[in-house]
């Protein structure tokens, strides 16, 4: 599926590093313990996090998501929105909690 039309169905708001490009999701991936995220998620994922700091680009990176979803409304740190754009990361921020936006790509069939 898309991430376009993922972000739009979550009605996602556009942090960082998003161009309207159809950039392909395969699955996603809920975590919030970096080392384990490194070991787990798979490229294409879309990461579902609490996490804020700047060392989740790094890790979507290493691992190579399609983005990362920032749940719960958290404020997120200027140098993690600063160096998404600088790589191009899509960084986005929902109100949902993880699980419900887990549910929510789930009805989407991811």
């Amino acid at each position: 599926m898309k991430l376009k039309k993922i972000k739009e169905s979550l009605n996602l708001e556009v942090i960082a590093g998003y161009s309207e490009e159809d950039k392909e999701v395969e699955g996603a991936y809920i975590g919030d313990l970096l080392s384990v995220v490194m070991s787990s998620a798979n490229e294409n994922n879309i990461w579902i996090t609490i996490q804020t700091h700047l060392n989740i680009i790094a890790v979507a990176t290493l691992v190579g998501t399609s983005c990362i979803i920032v749940a719960e409304g958290m404020e997120i740190d200027e140098k993690t929105i600063k160096k998404a754009n600088e790589i191009n990361m899509p960084l986005f921020r929902s109100n949902l909690s993880s699980y419900e936006i887990a549910c929510k790509l789930n009805e989407l069939g991811i």
